[in-house]
């Protein structure tokens, strides 16, 4: 395990710089403006270490491209990916290393419209579906987000709901990421890290934070 970064050795960035360099980005992307960039440029600094200024828990959709759809570089976002943007044990200690080991001052929790894996989750309670091999955990985890919502709106459709099922998934892993977690906790009350969700638009590829 590396040393934890000295303020020297971090970027320098603050969670509302953070914050609005992805605003920034995802709003070249959308009108179709993003940056050029030669890849092959900074290939021998990004081998000798990685400062990204930002990290993102994004579902695992093939859709959903969080360096492109920020308009970001290579080393510019930690990237921790599962289906629901769920925070698991190993996602929470991959954002914990990003936080205490490579300086990051903000984690943003992606979800995206149509999500299949919120989808299954309340189909699943909802209508009794049953899913295949490892599945079941997965949909469990997601289940605790939407089952609220569903019990409401007994009369409407997953697929009429999902898009309030969506944020209110993103909501709740951000809730869980704000808990108690000994590496986050502390960075959070000093201000040197913020932890917001926000949602991808698959057609336009516009993103709305929370």
């Amino acid at each position: 395990m590396p040393d934890e970064l000295t303020t020297e050795e971090k970027r320098g960035v603050d969670p509302a710089e953070a914050e609005q360099r992805l605003r920034e980005g995802n709003a070249r992307y959308v009108a179709g403006e993003s940056s050029l960039r030669d890849y092959t440029a900074g290939r021998a600094e990004r081998a000798a270490a990685q400062y990204p200024f930002a990290a993102v828990l994004s579902c695992a959709d093939s859709r959903v491209a969080p360096e492109l759809a920020f308009d970001q570089g290579p080393g510019d976002l930690f990237v921790v990916r599962v289906a629901g943007n769920l925070v698991d044990d190993y996602g929470l200690a991959s954002l914990e290393y990003a936080v205490k080991y490579l300086g990051v001052s903000l984690i943003v929790v992606l979800g995206h419209s149509g999500c299949g894996a919120v989808k299954a989750a309340g189909e699943v309670y909802r209508d009794k579906a049953e899913v295949p091999g490892a599945l079941p955990g997965l949909i469990a985890g997601i289940k605790p987000a939407v089952v609220d919502i569903l019990d409401r709106e007994s009369s409407s459709s997953v697929d009429d709901l999902i898009d309030e099922l969506v944020a209110a998934n993103v909501d709740h892993n951000v809730a869980a990421l704000e808990g108690e977690s000994p590496v986050l906790a502390p960075r959070r009350e000093a201000a040197e890290l913020s932890i917001v969700g926000a949602t991808y638009d698959i057609k336009s590829g516009a993103i709305s934070f929370r």
